[in-house]
């Protein structure tokens, strides 16, 4: 899979059948077009394309904070590729894009990427002014000699509600794992580098791996969740804290695992957490003792939910 970060940079090596989209976490909605690009692109014998952009347009537009993302660009490209995507482009989206006149940006896809066909949303626009919609790009598909593909979404079969990012960031808002995990089609996860924190989890005897988590990706609502922890590639249970531990007064969000049945110092390594069920919300007790207490009942209750899911 070929990963560039401008369209003038793409190097396909046939024509392309594209899908232009945003595509952050690669949603089962995304997976199920997707799937159906790459199908049609090899029997075409066109290379199976994306199209997506960073950083988000929303917060260009200042729709929405930084901290939205479900993938990093990386990470969506790779969860692309594990689709049978073989070239995904993502292509700046800055003041110089956003003023772009539609017309300009279809004769890029049309140069740069040999372009076939252009699978959009319904509800899709680009260029100056959203100028660029389906009309105007099926017009311009045939002026310009590709097709013009509008997917359908993917609704959830159980609420019948369309699969979306915005749908899984609010979830992730209530913490709502389990509804984001369905969305995804996968464990919602994180991963950083373990760096040191203040050591207060090892004097109350439960040592946590403190996470340097990309500061552009959104977090769950705070609270305890039980999951796996991977290093390497090894697999342990793991109960993490998302929050400011308010019992100790803090202030910054942070995410702390604890590895179950694990005593092994992992300061510079990377750990990844899959979430798998909001065990309880933040609180504030009002001692160390009874913070302790609890977490005793926290790693039991993660260890049994984990259990139950091993094979």
């Amino acid at each position: 899979m070929q990963h560039v970060y401008r369209l003038a940079d793409a190097t396909p090596a046939a024509p392309t059948i594209v899908a232009i989209g945003v595509f952050d976490g690669v949603h089962r909605g995304h997976q199920y077009l997707l799937r159906d690009l790459v199908t049609t692109a090899n029997r075409q014998g066109c290379v199976p394309t994306v199209l997506t952009f960073f950083p988000h347009p929303d917060v260009v537009l200042g729709k929405a904070e930084a901290r939205i993302y479900l993938s990093s660009p990386e990470e969506r490209a790779a969860l692309l590729g594990e689709l049978g995507v073989e070239l995904v482009v993502t292509h700046p989206f800055d003041e110089e894009v956003r003023q772009i006149r539609a017309a300009d940006f279809v004769d890029g896809l049309v140069h740069y990427l040999r372009v076939r066909e252009v699978w959009v949303g319904a509800d899709f626009a680009l260029g100056y002014k959203r100028e660029g919609n389906v009309d105007f790009l099926r017009a311009q598909g045939e002026h310009k000699g590709f097709k013009l593909e509008v997917i359908e979404l993917l609704t959830n079969e159980n609420s019948g509600r369309i699969i979306s990012s915005n749908g899984i960031r609010a979830a992730l808002d209530r913490g709502d794992i389990e509804q984001v995990n369905r969305w995804l089609g996968r464990p919602f996860k994180l991963a950083g580098e373990i760096v040191r924190g203040d050591g207060r989890g090892r004097k109350i005897g439960f040592p946590t791996a403190n996470m340097d988590i990309w500061h552009e990706q959104m977090l769950p609502a705070r609270g305890v969740y039980a999951g796996w922890a991977h290093l390497g590639e090894k697999r342990y249970m793991a109960v993490a804290n998302v929050g400011r531990r308010p019992t100790f007064r803090g202030r910054v969000v942070r995410v702390e695992v604890h590895l179950l049945d694990f005593d092994r110092d992992i300061y510079g390594e990377t750990l990844t957490f899959e979430f798998i069920t909001r065990l309880r919300q933040e609180t504030r007790f009002e001692n160390v003792e009874a913070l302790v207490a609890q977490i005793h009942r926290d790693v039991a209750r993660g260890r049994e939910v984990l259990e139950e899911q091993s094979p």
